[in-house]
């Protein structure tokens, strides 16, 4: 495998061809995603598993209500980080999951290192007001987080009545608590990623945050079953396990977080390049091992009882789900045996799921890289980045023009003229310094606009390109050109790296956020998602995943690393 921060090794596994980045990179198929094995949450449970850290508790005062701090340590990788969580009381008409709230449930810090009193009580003072509070470099991230009222007193009653919680209500909603925002890389004055990155265990893409998440995981269980512990400790009893492992921590995600595809192109590459790399060494292999196919039959199994247990309010996703169903049922069907026992099983049925919908093609990239860890694993190490888009000076206007050819030959056909082209427009609110999505020729503003309009911008670029000397030096157009600076990068970089660029018109009519935000969440590794609009969505994070004495103690019996697409199962 190559990507830009990496130098290709020679001992690599063989692989397929890539997928062309003309097919990975429309938006309809990347908001068609699903997590792998490579996602965020997976690759941190991996490296916990192979730690085994013990999560300290260490500070627990937390009142008969539920309200209170508390104090979650875990050491990784020979560095201590504690999650520093506030439970506080929240006034019903206060409770949204918009990022303009001002008041939650809870609020959460991780801090780095153990907090002392007196960095306890300063966090106290400043973590519940969020965006609001002042923050130092020992805060890593900053989040926060609302109940999910009906599911999380549900569970709080039955456990204390001595009953299990209703599994029918507990499929439908997943989660205890919903975070509405995970913040890192120095945003309102915390730690800017940089001055942890460099750690063992830390250089993953959003490890602080998952980290983050994880943690808020455990203190949510803890807090339910102590609530209902104090409302009737005669007859309270403990959330059962297999409960337990399925409810994870359930997130609200809107605009904020759609330009970030835009914004971190060589990242985004290096997220996409590893993907297809992984898929394209599946794709070579050419007669899987019988554990193999074994595991795969189970897990085309998994993957249809996962989708059954996913239901939305959406219609559109709902047709969506219905038509994944009916087409996971052709798969099941056409996989028999003697088809698995012909070469390059893997590489037939990626070609095979072109006559499904793009949701059943992306499940099935995903589905046939679960069962070969062993030779895929090692690609979550090339998912970050450690460089910065650039220009090559001296490159001539003839190659530059190539490029724009080659890589963004899509975006000359576009009619910016016409006004469903060019629409929307992006800009960055003044209240709350978060992305949002303007309607140019309806709203005012535009003047404001953010550069996500890469496709107009290099369309220009093209047209002054062709009215220049072939032979000129980029640095030379650029001189007499200093507006298209911008474009120049973007199309030097999506030429060095080839999954850089949404092949999309992300000003147009046509552009779905929400498309951007599924396509970030799978690599965070995000299921069962929930649109509410086409700008913002639900999802569940570290459903199924391991819980603190699951990662602490190997012979307790639970496979750490199989929880791809949860499913309730049957006590």
């Amino acid at each position: 495998m190559t990507v830009i921060d990496e130098a290709a090794v020679a001992s690599d596994p063989p692989q397929a061809p890539l997928r062309r980045a003309s097919e990975v990179m429309r938006l309809a198929r990347l908001g068609s995603s699903f997590p792998t094995r490579l996602s965020f949450m997976r690759s941190l449970m991996r490296l916990l598993a192979a730690e085994q850290p013990v999560v300290d508790r260490s500070v627990w005062e937390i009142d008969d209500l539920g309200f209170g701090r508390a104090v979650y340590t875990v050491a990784l990788s020979g560095h201590h980080y504690s999650l520093v969580a506030f439970s506080t009381p929240l006034n019903p008409t206060d409770r949204t999951d918009r990022v303009i709230a001002e008041a939650w449930d809870s609020s959460y810090v991780l801090f780095d290192g153990v907090p002392t009193s007196v960095d306890l009580d300063r966090l106290e003072a400043a973590v519940p007001k969020q965006e609001a509070g002042r923050y130092r470099s020992s805060d890593l991230t900053l989040s926060r987080a609302n109940r999910s009222v009906r599911l999380f007193n549900h569970v709080v009653n039955r456990l204390a009545e001595g009953r299990q919680p209703d599994e029918q209500m507990l499929a439908s909603v997943g989660y205890l608590m919903r975070t509405t925002a995970v913040y890192g890389n120095g945003k309102f004055g915390i730690a800017d990623r940089t001055n942890f990155s460099n750690r063992p265990g830390m250089a993953a893409p959003f490890r602080a945050e998952m980290l983050t998440v994880w943690l808020i995981r455990g203190f949510t269980l803890d807090l339910v079953g102590h609530i209902a512990r104090r409302r009737s400790p005669g007859t309270f009893v403990p959330l059962d396990r297999r409960l337990e492992r399925h409810l994870g921590i359930g997130n609200a995600t809107g605009l904020g977080m759609a330009p970030f595809l835009v914004t971190h192109p060589i990242l985004l590459n290096n997220w996409l390049m590893a993907r297809e790399a992984a898929l394209a060494r599946v794709r070579a292999v050419e007669h899987p091992d019988a554990e193999s196919i074994l595991r795969f039959r189970k897990l085309v199994d998994r993957a249809r009882r996962h989708v059954a247990q996913w239901r939305v309010d959406d219609v559109v996703q709902s047709r969506r789900i219905a038509t994944l169903e009916t087409e996971l049922a052709d798969l099941d069907a056409t996989v028999h045996a003697s088809w698995l026992d012909r070469p390059f099983p893997w590489d037939r049925l990626v070609i095979e799921s072109r006559r499904w919908s793009l949701e059943t093609q992306e499940l099935i990239v995903a589905l046939v890289i679960e069962p070969h860890g062993d030779l895929v694993d090692e690609l979550s190490d090339d998912m970050a980045s450690r460089t910065v888009p650039h220009i090559d000076p001296k490159m001539t206007v003839a190659t530059l023009r190539e490029q724009v050819s080659e890589v963004f030959g899509w975006a000359l056909d576009i009619d910016f003229e016409d006004e469903t082209e060019s629409s929307q427009f992006w800009y960055v609110s003044e209240e709350k310094l978060e992305p949002r999505l303007g309607r140019r020729y309806e709203e005012p503003g535009a003047e404001l606009e953010q550069p996500l309009d890469v496709a107009r911008r290099v369309q220009q670029l093209a047209g002054s390109l062709n009215r220049t000397d072939p032979a000129c030096s980029v640095a030379s157009f650029l001189a007499h050109h200093p507006e298209h600076r911008f474009a120049v990068v973007r199309v030097q970089t999506a030429a060095r790296c080839p999954y850089s660029e949404l092949r999309d018109n992300l000003i147009g009519d046509g552009c779905l956020p929400i498309d951007m935000l599924r396509a970030k969440l799978s690599f965070f590794g995000a299921s069962k998602f929930d649109p509410k609009s086409d700008r913002w969505i639900r999802i569940t994070l570290y459903q199924g995943a391991p819980l603190f004495d699951d990662i602490a103690d190997p012979d307790a019996g639970f496979a750490a690393d199989d929880w791809w697409l949860p499913v309730l199962e049957s006590a």
